[in-house]
């Protein structure tokens, strides 16, 4: 049987760099979670971060590791590429909640990306 096709993956900042600070449990998770967004699907654990983009466009994968918490946030929303926004280890003591330096470091990277990816492709983006 033929492996399906695949979007590339690219990197904003320093995203792949932290991924690999990540333990190798964790790191397995994140890459299977974006194996699934590169062949089309959605991995079971992900799901939409809010306040991006509308819809969903953004997805946050998040896993838990020796009582620590870790998160992966990537962008479909462009036909040609799977774009890995962030990873980090989230610090707060208390809350669910994504911490707002965070949301904003992967507001400026969406666009960013989006940036590259026009000046790439055009404007092209994934059909909704």
């Amino acid at each position: 049987m033929d492996a399906p096709p695949t979007r590339p993956l690219r990197w904003a900042g320093s995203a792949r760099d932290d991924l690999r600070e990540f333990p190798q449990a964790v790191r397995q998770i994140m890459g299977t979670a974006l194996y699934f967004a590169q062949t089309g699907t959605k991995y079971p654990k992900a799901k939409p971060l809010k306040g991006i983009v509308k819809g969903a466009g953004v997805l946050e994968i998040v896993d838990d590791h020796d009582g620590d918490t870790y998160r992966t946030v990537y962008t479909v929303r462009f036909a040609e590429v799977v774009f890995v926004l962030h990873a980090f280890q989230k610090k707060a003591t208390k809350g669910v909640k994504t911490p707002v330096h965070e949301m904003d470091l992967i507001r400026r990277r969406y666009e960013e990306a989006r940036r590259a990816y026009e000046a790439e492709f055009g404007t092209r983006r994934k059909q909704p």
